[in-house]
């Protein structure tokens, strides 16, 4: 499989080039880019989650424990002081970093459920109830943060994937059709317990009516195609102009 380092850097770039589309088709602000970007980034890097001790790991469980501790924060922001804010900031972050980490690891199994695309949907549903409920981002933003998560989650279950091919010695490794798979073939009951989750999830998400009005709408996919290449014109340099001048150069004589 792809080392922790290769799946960071390609999610990160897949996920930053998808947030540029994001913000030229004017679906997101400038702000949001970067949002979008991290969301993709750490889902490019989720499916590790179930790999015990090792940094994978312990990265994604200090990343979620950062990234749930805020929101709970975001939450009771308006009810208590600083100083129980910081305790209830600390307390959220040291309970999702060791004692989540403790108690997933009794019962996740590497490359299992959460190494699919079943799983992968459950976290793009998660991430849309967390931002619109939690961080009280507006409906469209959340779906499409959860888009992102979900784009960086499969990009992950390819890469390993690929990574399954050993194309030097033309063979194909043991692990290949582990990684990218709908469910966890080999867990039934695994499977399951994720499919209810994800049904159950459903409760909690924003409405995806907004969200799919956009995605629908023939303007955004027009002004997507308009803005993919430049017209006539590359990084302001007018091609035909420059063709010109080329042509016009006088020929140099020895």
């Amino acid at each position: 499989m792809a080392n922790f380092a290769t799946h960071l850097g390609v999610g990160t770039i897949a996920s930053g080039m998808a947030a540029t589309l994001a913000v030229a088709t004017n679906m997101v602000g400038q702000g949001d880019v970067i949002t979008l970007a991290l969301v993709g980034a750490l889902g490019s890097v989720l499916p590790d989650i179930d790999l015990k001790d090792s940094r994978s790991s312990r990265i994604i469980f200090f990343a979620l424990g950062l990234f749930l501790s805020i929101v709970v924060l975001f939450c009771v922001v308006a009810k208590y002081s600083i100083v129980e804010l910081w305790i209830i900031w600390i307390g959220a972050f040291l309970t999702v970093r060791y004692l989540g980490h403790s108690l997933f690891h009794n019962f996740a199994v590497h490359r299992g459920v959460f190494h699919s695309v079943l799983a992968g949907v459950f976290f793009l549903l998660a991430t849309a109830a967390i931002f619109h409920h939690g961080l009280n981002v507006p409906t469209g933003i959340s779906w499409l943060a959860g888009v992102f998560m979900l784009f960086g989650y499969l990009i992950h279950l390819l890469l390993d994937e690929i990574y399954s091919v050993d194309f030097s010695g033309n063979r194909v490794k043991r692990s290949f059709g582990t990684a990218m798979k709908l469910f966890e073939y080999r867990d039934p009951t695994a499977s399951f317990l994720m499919l209810v989750a994800v049904a159950g999830m459903f409760f909690f998400t924003p409405p995806i009516n907004q969200f799919y009005d956009v995605m629908a709408t023939n303007d955004l996919w027009t002004e997507l195609w308009d803005r993919m290449l430049p017209e006539g014109h590359w990084f302001g340099i007018d091609l035909e102009q420059f063709q010109t001048a080329i042509a016009k150069e006088p020929e140099v004589t020895n």
